[in-house]
C-alpha cells in the first residue's frame, strides 16, 4: 500500500479538514507514491524518533505535532527542525502530522482526557462554526431513491451519531429544452411538467466536491437543478475541548490529588481554592487558555489544560478551579490513542508506538 492510500485511510477516521486555519498538517515531506514498509507513531517527529524509524525499517511516521510548523526557508541542519527533516529525507522517510484534526475530532484528544477521568455525558466545549452546509436537488421521482444512495455514499447526511439523514418535499417541476439542450425526457421547445422530489441533506463542507460530483453522476439530467446554502449551525460533534460530569462530586483537594494520580503528575498550578464540590469539568489538551471562558459559560466546576500565563487564573471569578496540568501531560495519551487507531485499520505492516522520550519538559523536586 503507497503512503499515498495509507493517508487516504487515515483521513476518512481523521478528517484533515478539522484541522485549524493557522494549523500545518497532513504529508510534510515524503514521496506519496512510495510503498509503505511501516507505521511509527509519535508525538514529536524529533531526529531521535526519525533514527527509530530507521532502526525499525518504517518508512512513514505519523506524528502528532507538525516538525515543520513555520518560517522554514532552508535546510541545512542548523536547528533541530532541519536535522530531523533532513534525516527523514535522506532516508527515505515520509512524515505525516495530525494534529489539531485530532484536537478537534470528537474521539480525538479531548475525548482522551475525558475517558481518562472518567467523566460522562460528553459535549464539546468549543464547537466548530460555519462548516456545515445544506444541498437541496430536485430530482424525477423515479429516480430520487438512487439519488439518496448516491448522496449517502459520498458523505451526505451525516448528523452527529446518524448517517443517511434526509428530507424529501414531493412537488411539480417544469422545464422546456431549447436548442443545444439534449433532454432526458420531454421535447424541444415544450413545456414538460413533471413529478419531482426535492432532497435536502447536510454535510460538512469540505465534502463539496465529492458530494456534487456524486450528485452529477447519478442524476439523470444533463442540467442539475440544486442549491447549497452556508448553515450558521454549530457542528456539536467537532471543536475545542470537551466537558462532561463526574458520577459523584469530589471535593476540591481529592479532585486536584484524582488527577495527578490519573496523570502521573508531580505539579499541578491551579486559581484559588473556593471550597466548593467538582463534578463538572472541562478539558482542553494542549496550549488551552482560549477555551476558560467556555468552560466558564457550560458552568464547569473545573478547568484542565495547559500553558496558561499569571493573568489566566484571574478568569475564574473565584467560581470555577482553573488548572494547568502541562502541555504535553495534558496530550500525553496521544500516541497510544493513535497506536490503537491505525493498529485496527492497517494490518498488512507493522504500526509500532515510539518509545523515544520527546517531552523537553523536567522538574527538579
Amino acid at each position: 500500500m503507497t503512503i499515498q492510500k495509507v493517508i487516504a485511510e487515515i483521513e476518512k477516521l481523521i478528517a484533515i479538514s478539522q484541522a485549524e486555519d493557522f494549523d500545518n498538517v497532513g504529508l510534510l515531506c515524503g514521496l506519496p507514491e512510495r510503498n509503505v514498509s511501516g507505521i511509527l507513531v509519535c508525538h514529536d517527529a524529533l531526529e531521535n524518533v526519525v533514527e527509530e524509524a530507521i532502526q525499525k525499517n518504517c518508512n512513514l511516521i505519523v506524528c502528532f505535532h507538525p516538525i515543520i510548523f513555520s518560517g522554514l526557508k532552508s535546510l541545512t541542519g542548523k536547528n533541530y527542525v532541519e536535522r530531523a527533516v533532513l534525516k527523514a529525507i535522506e532516508n527515505k522517510i515520509a512524515i505525516y502530522a495530525i494534529h489539531t484534526a485530532f484536537d478537534n475530532d470528537y474521539f480525538g484528544v479531548n475525548a482522551g482526557i475525558c475517558n481518562l477521568l472518567g467523566l460522562q455525558n460528553l459535549k464539546i466545549l468549543q464547537p466548530k462554526k460555519n462548516n456545515l452546509k445544506q444541498l437541496n436537488v430536485y430530482v424525477p421521482r423515479d429516480y430520487s431513491e438512487n439519488l439518496k444512495e448516491a448522496l449517502f455514499s459520498a458523505g451526505a447526511g451525516n448528523i452527529g451519531f446518524y448517517d443517511e439523514c434526509s428530507f424529501i418535499t414531493e412537488g411539480k417541476g417544469t422545464f422546456r429544452p431549447i436548442e443545444g439542450s439534449n433532454p432526458f425526457s420531454g421535447q424541444k421547445n415544450i413545456r414538460e411538467n413533471t413529478e419531482e422530489d426535492m432532497i435536502s441533506v447536510i454535510f460538512e463542507s469540505y465534502k463539496q466536491n465529492q458530494i456534487v460530483a456524486a450528485m452529477k453522476s447519478a442524476h439523470p439530467y444533463e442540467e442539475v437543478a440544486h442549491q447549497i446554502y452556508i448553515l450558521d449551525n454549530e457542528n456539536q460533534y467537532s471543536g475545542l475541548g470537551m466537558y462532561g460530569e463526574f458520577e459523584t462530586e469530589m471535593k476540591e483537594k481529592d479532585f486536584l490529588n484524582f488527577v495527578k494520580e490519573k496523570f502521573r503528575l508531580n505539579i499541578i498550578k491551579h486559581s484559588d481554592l473556593n471550597n466548593k464540590k467538582i463534578k463538572r469539568v472541562g478539558v482542553l489538551g494542549g496550549s488551552g487558555a482560549s477555551g476558560i471562558r467556555s468552560a466558564f459559560s457550560k458552568k464547569c466546576d473545573a478547568y484542565l489544560t495547559g500553558d496558561l500565563k499569571y493573568h489566566d487564573y484571574f478568569l475564574a471569578e473565584s467560581k470555577m478551579l482553573i488548572c494547568d496540568i502541562g502541555h504535553y501531560e495534558s496530550e500525553q495519551l496521544v500516541s497510544q490513542q493513535l497506536f490503537e487507531i491505525l493498529s485496527q485499520k492497517f494490518s498488512t505492516f507493522a504500526v509500532l508506538k515510539s518509545s523515544e522520550k520527546t517531552n523537553p519538559v523536567n522538574y527538579f523536586l
